[in-house]
């Protein structure tokens, strides 16, 4: 059996002063040496060799590319399943409701054969509404569906248009439901639908939309902060980067909510295309239910409220109210300065995106000025302002 030997009290201290003592006398050498080495120790430092230091810039290099790629490679990772995850929710959707009875040949009645899509340009907001949407669902009975393109690409190959329009007309375990995607807007007549869907937006003053951007590249956002972005590093202000002329700050960054409201046609995408900009505005008028502005986001949910209670009873309150509806805030972002914004609006590109901008905060509040009175400072939506009469024939 192992016998353990403890030290005694007296032993233990004895121990101990002898490698203190020894301590002591080695800090002493070192230190004597680092006195009198200290000017020679920098000056090897110094003076070493171009090879080896054109060596070491390059394995700096190598690896910071090398864990570029693996982050790259873990996001990459990251997507795929995000999508698995997001088919197999699907599928179990679809099998539950097959367990409950099949539906194919059950006529939906008016308000649960509804789809919303709600196109979102990014920096709008639109995570902040789009939570809205997510908290009322269950609450409200309705699907809610994120339409996730590739590298998020806006604009859809012609196969998946066919698709997704099949996806949304056909698909009666997900309606009623609300869809929202940063895709542009795709007219659905053109593939023969009879009942299209309801498209909802938002836009914002395009300056700063394009400041929150900016910012978000660089540094993110509240709702996510452990998620590298892209332009992650780079500490140049949007101010500098206008002052230098830089690419991400470039009027034709601009150019993004008239492309998004104008379509999938290809002249849609030619920066400054006077057509784009009208057929954007037709089909604000002509397609879209209702455009709000970030700067009034209360104010849009609650008309949405009012005229589409299937979905939003309730909503209003809960932006109120809510935590997640405040939640995205982009980080450590600067607000610019009168002569980065007088620089910015000397483009024809600003110019032509402001119109639009002012255009749909014209149509936004016309309807709020129709829809809603104010009352000590709050505003209250109308009651319903029409009735029948005359009815003929007479029922006996």
């Amino acid at each position: 059996m192992p016998i353990w030997l403890t030290p005694t009290a007296k032993e233990t201290n004895r121990d101990t002063h002898q490698e203190r003592s020894a301590g002591v006398l080695r800090s002493n050498k070192l230190n004597r040496k680092g006195v009198g080495g200290g000017a020679s120790g920098c000056r090897a430092a110094i003076m070493m060799p171009p090879k080896l230091q054109l060596l070491a810039v390059v394995a700096f290099a190598v690896a910071m590319l090398f864990l570029e790629n693996q982050i790259q490679k873990l996001e990459e990772s990251r997507s795929k399943l995000e999508r698995a995850i997001a088919r197999h929710e699907v599928r179990e959707i679809e099998q539950r409701h097959t367990m409950d009875g099949p539906r194919q040949d059950v006529a939906l009645d008016e308000e649960d054969d509804m789809v919303i899509i709600y196109n979102r340009v990014p920096k709008t907001a639109s995570t902040s509404f789009t939570n809205i949407a997510y908290d009322l669902c269950a609450k409200n009975k309705y699907h809610v569906l994120h339409i996730n393109t590739t590298k998020n690409n806006p604009v859809m190959s012609l196969q998946d248009q066919v698709r997704f329009v099949k996806n949304i007309t056909a698909w009666k375990e997900m309606k009623p439901g609300f869809y929202h995607g940063h895709i542009s807007y795709l007219d659905f007549a053109k593939f023969g639908v009879k009942k299209k869907p309801i498209y909802i937006n938002v836009i914002r003053d395009p300056i700063e939309r394009l400041v929150s951007y900016y910012y978000f590249l660089r540094f993110g956002d509240d709702y996510r902060p452990g998620l590298r972005r892209r332009k992650q590093g780079d500490k140049k202000t949007f101010d500098e980067c206008v002052a230098e002329g830089g690419s991400d700050c470039a009027p034709e960054k601009l150019w993004l909510q008239i492309p998004f409201f104008c379509g999938h046609s290809s002249e849609c995408w030619n920066v400054g295309s006077r057509w784009a900009m009208d057929q954007a505005k037709y089909n604000l008028i002509n397609e879209y239910f209702l455009v709000g502005v970030t700067e009034e986001l209360e104010d849009f949910i609650m008309l949405l409220e009012a005229a589409l209670p299937r979905f939003f009873r309730g909503a209003t309150e809960l932006y109120r109210t809510g935590k997640k509806s405040h939640l995205r805030k982009t980080t450590e972002k600067k607000l610019p300065t009168k002569q980065t914004i007088a620089k910015l609006q000397q483009s024809d590109i600003w110019k032509m995106e402001n119109e639009f901008y002012e255009f749909a905060l014209e149509q936004f509040q016309f309807i709020r000025a129709h829809a809603v009175r104010e009352k000590d400072g709050d505003l209250y939506i109308l009651a319903q302002n029409f009735f029948y009469e005359k009815i003929y024939p007479k029922s006996n």
